[in-house]
């Protein structure tokens, strides 16, 4: 009963319940004879389901993550910490607002990196859209704050709106301040295109993830093959970063 329900469930939630529906429809417009709709719907349906599925998501975030790794012994004299977003005018133990899941496990690796290394931290992200209340800069700091890192040791950048911007903004303040070590903590997969980013603002960092999406060395079962929402959406962070260092590449940050 239990097998049972764990394959019914990710086709009745979406993202499988929509693939679900676009493969049936696609399998009858093909019985109908309408060939190239019916096989164009199925290669669509077919590909969202690969997107959904834990292979094919691991494999995608790994080729972003796979040359970094945790330092054994980082070394600074400051600590970059990246926004990755925010939920808005939610209650909060402190204030309202609250970090996203992504921006929350890089808060709580940098507190665990100042307890280690008792640097400085520069938090830098801006308001994600002209209407935010404010911005995940000023929100991270607060729980930087509550998790006991004290505020004479926090810099807030809070203009920046995409990585180009972290980048430029975060960088100004490091020669302002003196600081030419900087450690840039960020998820793992979001790495590389920081990199790139920090090397046109003329700024060497140490790179630091601050955790991992892609599973490593997980024997794979028919379970890793349905579809769910979570594994999409690792899927598509995954491809926002392909497309960005592309982006880069052909444009510059």
């Amino acid at each position: 009963m239990f097998a049972l329900k764990k394959t019914i469930t990710p086709f009745i939630l979406p993202p499988g319940i929509f693939i679900l529906a676009i493969v049936l429809i696609s399998l009858v417009m093909v019985y109908r004879k309408r060939w190239k709709l019916g096989l164009s719907n199925l290669v669509v349906g077919l590909m969202l389901w690969a997107l959904s599925t834990v292979p094919l998501s691991t494999f995608l975030i790994q080729g972003l993550e796979s040359e970094y790794s945790i330092p054994a012994n980082p070394s600074g004299d400051v600590i970059i910490l990246l926004g990755g977003g925010l939920i808005e005018g939610v209650p909060d133990l402190t204030g309202t607002s609250t970090p996203s899941p992504s921006t929350m496990g890089r808060i709580v690796t940098a507190v665990r990196l100042y307890r280690r290394l008792s640097l400085p931290i520069i938090v830098t992200g801006g308001r994600d859209h002209d209407e935010a209340d404010s911005a995940v800069a000023t929100i991270a700091k607060r729980f930087l704050m509550d998790l006991g890192v004290p505020e004479k040791s926090i810099t807030v950048e809070d203009r920046a709106r995409d990585t180009a911007q972290n980048a430029r903004l975060t960088a100004a303040i490091c020669r302002q301040q003196g600081f030419s070590k900087p450690i840039l903590l960020t998820a793992a997969y979001h790495l590389k295109r920081s990199r790139m980013a920090f090397d046109a603002a003329g700024m060497q960092v140490t790179p630091f993830p601050a955790y991992f999406l892609g599973s490593r060395n997980i024997p794979y079962t028919w379970r890793h093959l349905l579809p769910r929402a979570g594994t999409l959406h690792t899927s598509a962070k995954a491809l926002h970063e392909y497309i960005g260092i592309f982006y880069y590449r052909m444009v510059g940050p």
